[in-house]
């Protein structure tokens, strides 16, 4: 590992949790902090704003993530 790649994988360490069974974002390149859904991480979690069932899986709910609709919702002032 060279020293550039020490330094990314230092600055980005919390970025390295991001895989769930080898996957990780939802819409990789979107705007989305939502994990995939996978076998072990499924999408069966109700959004703690809109109450809409299977909107996040487990991660999301541990992190405090709410739905992306309710994401933009609120990062536009609605």
């Amino acid at each position: 590992m060279d020293e550039y790649e020490f330094m990314e994988r230092d600055a980005f360490e919390d970025d390295f949790d991001y895989l769930v069974d080898g996957v990780g974002f939802a819409r990789p390149g979107e705007n989305s902090a939502l994990r995939a859904s996978t076998r072990s991480n499924p999408r069966d979690c109700a959004c703690p704003t809109c109450g809409e069932p299977n909107r996040l899986t487990r991660i999301d709910t541990q992190r405090g993530y709410q739905c992306d609709e309710c994401a933009d919702a609120s990062e536009r002032g609605f």
